[in-house]
């Protein structure tokens, strides 16, 4: 009996340390997704901010000095202002509550909160992110979401994340294919489940990006063959 007890507990230990090592191991790789396509979503807000009403466009011109500091990685005066003539991310998301504006400045607040080591309220503004329907900024925002449940040791929570960007990805791409976003967002979902020890579903994922993301760079690079035939020791 206690012999089962201590090898329960060896098991139990093993997994925690490999779920920690996927965490460490992407710290300095979050949201790379999210950073290749920022420059995308200053172009929307810049021409929303001539076509929304006078509260939008205040907003948005808000969110201008902002997403300067965060491209400088600036992100504690991204995050709380500068104490000068801008506010900060946070308190654009408070003050323009209900505005397209006041949502991006979550999704923003959501990436500097993580950048600056503060997960849990990373979480909070990342959740408060309305994803819309495009098929590049939403699914990176729900993907971002993902690598913080991560961090938070919430590993399913981070799967099902991972799983629906890729599905939101895929469905607003042309053919229904996002060989770009999607065998990324896949492969870390297969990574935590390698983490769990749930060889089998990591090694269904990783098959399906095989199949189904000819085009891909880690289908291009037999990358993937190299997860395939781990997840199948």
């Amino acid at each position: 009996m206690a012999d089962n007890m201590e090898m329960g507990a060896q098991e139990m230990n093993e997994s925690l340390n490999s779920s920690q090592a996927f965490i460490e191991k992407n710290k300095k790789a979050i949201f790379v997704a999210i950073a290749a396509i920022i420059v995308v979503i200053l172009g929307i807000f810049a021409y929303n901010a001539y076509i929304v009403g006078p509260r939008e466009e205040k907003a948005s011109t808000a969110l201008g000095k902002g997403q300067e500091y965060f491209g400088q990685e600036m992100f504690d005066k991204a995050l709380n202002g500068d104490g000068a003539n801008y506010a900060g991310f946070a308190k654009i998301a408070e003050d323009y509550s209900g505005t397209d504006a006041a949502n991006l400045a979550n999704l923003y607040a959501g990436l500097c909160e993580a950048n600056l080591g503060k997960w849990a309220e990373a979480q909070k503004y990342l959740e408060n992110y309305d994803a819309q329907d495009d098929q590049m900024v939403s699914p990176a925002a729900i993907a971002a979401l993902g690598d913080v449940y991560a961090h938070n040791n919430q590993l399913d929570k981070a799967i099902d994340s991972f799983k629906k960007a890729a599905k939101m990805a895929d469905s607003k791409a042309a053919d229904g294919v996002n060989n770009s976003l999607s065998p990324t967002f896949l492969l870390k979902a297969g990574e935590i489940l390698e983490s769990q020890n749930k060889q089998e579903e990591a090694l269904e994922i990783y098959q399906d990006i095989k199949k189904n993301y000819l085009n891909s760079a880690l289908v291009q690079s037999a990358e993937i063959d190299k997860y395939i035939e781990r997840a199948t020791k």
